[in-house]
């Protein structure tokens, strides 16, 4: 058993529970930049834990009612053999030894997360949230759109562990403005417990997993995604969120095989950017938009 896996789990555990991010965008990258996992072993044992971790916060949420399960339906639709089908394709990549082509796959996936994150983060900040928060009426949901993203998202999470919470969700956030945001974390939630369940068994079929690292994941990440859950439905992650934002994008680009220097600038870019745009968006805010956004609970999604 390793206890500092572990331990690191638990911090991300909590985050995947407060913001909907999922352990691919945060833990893959940790098993692979700080304990030297093989990528394509560190993939396989996210995929599997998260088959365990998704129905616990994602069992909080339907508690709640917090879930629209007709959208539910339609994303499955497309991303559970999409998801197995990404399984597939990373793993004839590492079969033939090729893990750096694994990890920069993973790094330009994780690249393109941490942009979706700002693009929904400034698209969040103009919307305007049901004044009353009630749930989205399940006849505004359209079926062929919303396959389309289960078939996007479930691709990129059998094929990198990464996507179900952000690359879905800023399309979901796209195709349904007026979705609540205790409602999309809620449902991004639930639709990847069949999403990662498909990708688990193609990886447990043709992946590299490892028992003992998805227990280490699994002991620190279990409790971490509870309390997070919890935390989220009256709680907000607008001051986690840019820390995750600039956190993906050092991580992303670490994975890519940029040099120091590229990283120090990139960081000190994306907390400028950070910055800026929320000074902006804050000031934009206008009273109806707060009473908005204190009547809803601001955004608790972030990425897979």
């Amino acid at each position: 058993m390793h206890w500092n896996i572990a331990s690191a789990a638990l911090l991300v555990g909590f985050v995947i529970g407060l913001t909907g991010m999922g352990g691919g965008a945060l833990m893959t990258p940790v098993l692979i930049i700080f304990f030297h996992v093989v990528p394509g072993a560190a993939i396989s044992s996210d995929v599997v834990a998260s088959v365990i971790l998704k129905p616990i916060g994602g069992g909080v949420h339907a508690r709640r009612g917090t879930v629209n399960w007709r959208l539910v339906r339609w994303l499955s639709v497309g991303s559970v053999p999409a998801a197995f089908a990404g399984a597939y394709v990373i793993s004839r990549v590492s079969s033939g030894g090729a893990q750096n082509d694994v990890k920069e796959i993973l790094g330009w996936v994780l690249l393109v997360a941490a942009a979706g994150m700002v693009v929904k983060s400034v698209t969040q900040a103009r919307r305007r949230s049901l004044p009353s928060g009630a749930p989205l009426d399940p006849a505004l949901v359209r079926p062929v759109p919303s396959a389309l993203i289960g078939v996007v998202g479930g691709f990129a999470v059998g094929l990198t562990s990464v996507g179900s919470g952000s690359l879905m969700i800023v399309l979901l956030m796209l195709l349904y403005p007026t979705l609540s945001s205790r409602e999309m974390v809620g449902t991004d939630l639930v639709q990847a417990i069949p999403l990662v369940a498909s990708a688990a068994i193609g990886h447990l079929v043709f992946g590299n997993l490892q028992l003992g690292l998805t227990g280490s994941v699994l002991i620190g990440a279990i409790p971490g995604v509870y309390a997070g859950a919890h935390v989220s439905v009256r709680g907000t992650d607008r001051f986690i969120r840019p820390a995750l934002i600039a956190v993906l994008t050092v991580s992303s680009l670490k994975l890519v095989g940029a040099s120091n220097d590229a990283l120090l600038w990139s960081m000190a870019a994306a907390v400028v950017a950070l910055v800026v745009v929320y000074a902006v968006t804050l000031r934009r805010r206008t009273p109806e938009a707060q009473l908005a956004v204190a009547v809803d609970t601001p955004d608790l999604t972030a990425a897979r």
